[in-house]
């Protein structure tokens, strides 16, 4: 009895988290995202400045929906997360939501992967996705 009702709880949750999917706008043909700085390979002292980089785009802060434009979002030790939702806020996914286009971060010693992601004006990533390729940087 116990069982069955933990699978129908189960279950219903994973439709409700299913149903929850955001439309994603549409992002301009050839839209590239990628690193000015720091360069995939690269070892740094700390703290480490990203400096982001987008062409056929425009940058807005969240909140503006205005087509061909979106804001970035980094990030740090970790993939793509789900593409039909908002990017999670947390300290793997880091949110530029007032249109910035670099920040200083503080790693730990040792190697990290940085990836950027944008999303639109309630950060759901694109269709198609615009996002870097993944870096690995060094940190000492």
């Amino acid at each position: 009895m116990i069982k069955t009702l933990f699978i129908a709880v189960i279950s219903s949750l994973f439709v409700a988290t299913s149903s929850m999917a955001l439309d994603r706008s549409p992002s301009a043909e050839g839209a590239e995202l990628y690193f000015i700085s720091p360069k995939s390979g690269e070892t740094i002292s700390g703290p480490v400045t990203v400096i982001f980089g987008l062409k056929g785009m425009g940058v807005a802060p969240a909140g503006t929906d205005k087509e061909n434009t979106g804001h970035h979002h980094l990030l740090i030790n970790t993939g793509l997360p789900a593409l039909d939702l908002p990017v999670p806020a947390d300290d793997q996914h880091k949110h530029f939501g007032k249109g910035q286009t670099q920040t200083t971060i503080e790693l730990p010693s040792g190697k990290h992967t940085l990836q950027l992601l944008l999303g639109n004006h309630i950060h759901v990533p694109h269709n198609p996705v615009v996002a870097s390729d993944v870096i690995e940087i060094t940190v000492k």
